[in-house]
């Protein structure tokens, strides 16, 4: 999709990181970010796996990590709305797929709609046929 400097668990680099953003759909990545970033940084958890995701509140605590989720976002809404709204940004290769509400359940189970495309995000649509 375009992005410098992404990699996957194996690839990590082993540098240190004043920022880790989780956005995966697994269960243990979420310990990991925490690992990952220097005393001092800052996790974004953003991605929910099906199964509950552990972290150690001791390593959090120690290293004096700052950790957020999605409403921590809120500040920023502002400025992507207008981002969006200008075309300076656009979206649409992040969504694979819009699904009705009968589709959700097979999605949250890790299934991918038919004919879904590479992006990461699966939306619902508001009406029953989409």
């Amino acid at each position: 999709m375009g992005f410098e400097h992404v990699w996957d668990e194996r690839s990590l680099p082993d540098l240190p990181f004043d920022a880790v953003v989780d956005a995966s759909n697994a269960a243990h990545p979420p310990e990991r970010a925490l690992e990952l970033v220097e005393p001092g940084g800052r996790v974004v958890y953003i991605g929910l796996a099906c199964d509950p995701s552990r972290i150690d509140t001791r390593t959090l605590v120690l290293k004096d990590v700052t950790a957020v989720g999605v409403l921590s976002a809120s500040p920023g809404l502002d400025t992507t709305i207008r981002a969006y709204a200008s075309g300076a940004v656009d979206p649409r290769p992040l969504v694979a797929a819009t699904v009705s509400l009968d589709e959700v359940g097979r999605v949250l189970a890790g299934g991918r709609p038919k004919g879904a495309g590479p992006g990461p995000k699966i939306h619902v649509g508001p009406r029953p046929d989409r």
